[in-house]
């Protein structure tokens, strides 16, 4: 039985694939898109419980996709991991000033980002 499901969004198939891969196997129900737009249009349909968005893709960015998900209520309850090569610290404050639950820079460890879903998610 899957623990979840997980929206993750990067413009970087390997990066994506290697996210989705590392949380199926972790039990994970995973969704996968390739930028902002599809990754808001997932959010809003499938009601993800978390959403592991890159910054930089295509249309609306990481951060953008998390403001639209922090200004609408009813999908508040949705944490936000940020995954992204951004490792300035006015781009980490601005990640969780955003709202982001937690913010993880390239390059990652997968088992890593594993664990930080699990405690988001309750179960770490």
């Amino acid at each position: 039985m899957a623990q979840g499901v997980v929206l993750v969004a990067d413009d970087d198939a390997d990066i994506k694939d290697l996210v989705a891969f590392k949380l199926e196997n972790a039990g994970y129900s995973v969704l996968s898109v390739a930028d902002g737009d599809d990754a808001l249009r997932q959010v809003r349909e499938q009601r993800p419980q978390l959403a592991v968005l890159d910054v930089m893709m295509p249309g609306l960015s990481g951060l953008d996709v998390l403001r639209e998900i922090r200004a609408d209520e009813t999908l508040a309850a949705t944490k936000v991991i940020l995954l992204t090569a951004r490792a300035r610290d006015v781009d980490v404050d601005a990640g969780f000033s955003t709202g982001a639950d937690d913010y993880l820079t390239k390059p990652f460890s997968p088992r890593e980002l594993v664990h930080r879903v699990a405690l988001l998610m309750g179960r770490g």
